[in-house]
């Protein structure tokens, strides 16, 4: 299933450059889309954007993280190379000859000391190439603290998406598209688009804490099981939403879980479960927020995470968006 709509979404998302602790380029995006939904919106300390449609109902709280992964600047050395820190998960065997794109606008490419090619190599063997001719000439084009994300265009063929941080803008954009497919709810609705996932879990933390939801579910991607000699794990790019039992970060709540699987199987929406071995998502984060918050969570099936070149399938975004939007009128 092929949707103009959230493919234009999508695409607009992803194309924006926000990694941790600098979304302002995709919150400004989300919270003008939000608004024109009629959600009354606001946003916390950590510039999580939060949008809230008022009801009866038990207290719903859907979350997706907004930062992607990126490099930060450490300093330039004598001969013009920016040698950099990592901000969130980066695959340093993944990274030689790499594009990455500066907030600034400044393009580089990652290069690595020769020695370290066919290696798993430490970011200190690492550096980025702008071109510059000497430290002094690379100071005026990239400053210490300045980040830069992986340079990756958006494109879409037979409906598979390519591009760069569909972590998680993909989440974003189903957030975004269920809140505008919600008719009616007797639930108090709480949308949080939350920061610094990649660096720690910190924005949901802090937006649940100011949420109090009765119920949370949040929304990211999972890796496959699908690929050629990959880890075992069940589920499949066109295999619908995936539905959380856990990961490193959380034990998913079971009336959670249900709900999802209820809403799913009554909606006729493919759905799948999934049980990821590596990495934590906001749900955990939430689901220890004050005394405790009853939480699951949807995710969307992606190839080659974190890297420039993440891969789904529309199918399974358009199954997410469906499953988020019916589970919102459910009755908890």
């Amino acid at each position: 299933m092929r949707s103009d709509k959230t493919l234009n979404l999508l695409k607009k998302l992803t194309e924006a450059d926000a990694p941790s602790g600098r979304e302002c380029a995709v919150s400004d995006m989300i919270r003008a889309e939000a608004e024109k939904l009629g959600f009354e919106v606001s946003a916390d300390a950590l510039g999580s954007v939060i949008a809230h449609r008022q009801g009866n109902g038990p207290k719903l709280m859907f979350d997706a993280h907004m930062d992607e992964i990126g490099v930060i600047a450490s300093y330039a050395d004598e001969n013009g190379f920016i040698r950099f820190g990592a901000v969130g998960g980066l695959y340093t065997r993944e990274l030689a000859k790499r594009r990455v794109r500066f907030l600034n606008g400044t393009v580089g490419v990652i290069g690595s000391e020769e020695e370290e090619f066919n290696k798993d190599p430490k970011l200190s063997k690492l550096y980025i190439d702008i071109g510059a001719k000497d430290k002094a000439e690379a100071e005026k084009m990239v400053k210490t603290g300045d980040m830069a994300v992986f340079d990756g265009s958006f494109c879409e063929s037979g409906g598979t998406v390519i591009s760069k941080a569909l972590d998680n803008r993909a989440g974003c954009c189903v957030l975004l598209r269920a809140m505008e497919l919600i008719e009616e709810s007797e639930n108090d609705l709480y949308f949080v688009f939350s920061t610094q996932e990649e660096v720690g879990l910190r924005g949901a933390k802090t937006a649940a804490f100011s949420v109090m939801p009765d119920y949370a579910v949040a929304v990211d991607v999972t890796d496959t099981g699908d690929t050629p000699e990959c880890p075992p794990m069940d589920v499949k790019l066109g295999g619908g939403a995936a539905i959380k039992i856990m990961d490193r970060s959380v034990m998913c709540d079971e009336t959670v879980i249900e709900k999802l699987i209820d809403a799913a199987e009554r909606n006729g929406i493919k759905y799948q479960r999934e049980i990821m071995a590596d990495g934590g998502t906001d749900t955990g984060a939430i689901a220890l927020t004050g005394a405790g918050v009853r939480a699951g969570a949807v995710s969307l099936p992606v190839r080659y995470i974190h890297s420039p070149s993440e891969l789904a399938k529309t199918e399974d975004i358009e199954a997410c968006v469906k499953l988020i939007a019916a589970v919102c009128c459910e009755k908890w």
